[in-house]
């Protein structure tokens, strides 16, 4: 029996309960990245073009390095992704202006409609799932979520002030 321990109380769970809280994560998963998938695989890109443009619309201007500390890949994958977006025009890059070995990475206007229609399906999945509980619930998956994150990756999130929960 696992113990999970909150500020609040402790809660104990099953193993049972576990498994189907990992299953709950892989369908979830599977289901709010398939219709992108679809959409992505129109334009012959995956998973790994999806990340690469939703963080370099996220964070325009992000260099080569910090773009390889939010993804935890190693140079040589982001850079066969990257290489393929460049040249099918998603996403430009320009040198550093402090440092001429640093290269700055900005969605085209071609990369911006790909990640706003991929997002838009990605975003309304949310909006539908967080309409469908209480506040109470959203801020509790939310707070699950940032506890399943390693130290290292939290100070990469950006979290916004939340209005309605």
């Amino acid at each position: 029996m696992a113990d999970v321990k909150t500020p609040h109380r402790p809660l104990f769970l099953r193993e049972e309960e576990l498994r189907y809280s990992i299953e709950l994560m892989f369908f979830a998963y599977r289901d709010f990245t398939g219709e992108a998938d679809a959409m992505l695989e129109s334009c012959d890109l995956g998973r790994a073009h999806h990340r690469v443009i939703y963080f370099v619309g996220r964070h325009p201007g992000i260099n080569v390095s910090e773009l390889l500390a939010i993804l935890n890949i190693t140079k040589q994958s982001l850079s066969r992704v990257l290489s393929r977006l460049i040249k099918d025009g998603y996403i430009e890059q320009e040198q550093g202006t402090t440092d001429k070995r640093q290269r700055l990475l900005s969605l085209t206007p071609k990369g911006r409609t790909l990640e706003h229609d991929v997002t838009l399906i990605q975003r309304q999945r949310f909006a539908q799932a967080f309409k469908a509980v209480s506040g109470e619930s959203v801020t509790g998956f939310l707070a699950v979520m940032e506890a399943m994150l390693d130290e290292k990756t939290i100070p990469l999130l950006r979290r916004p002030p939340m209005t309605r929960i």
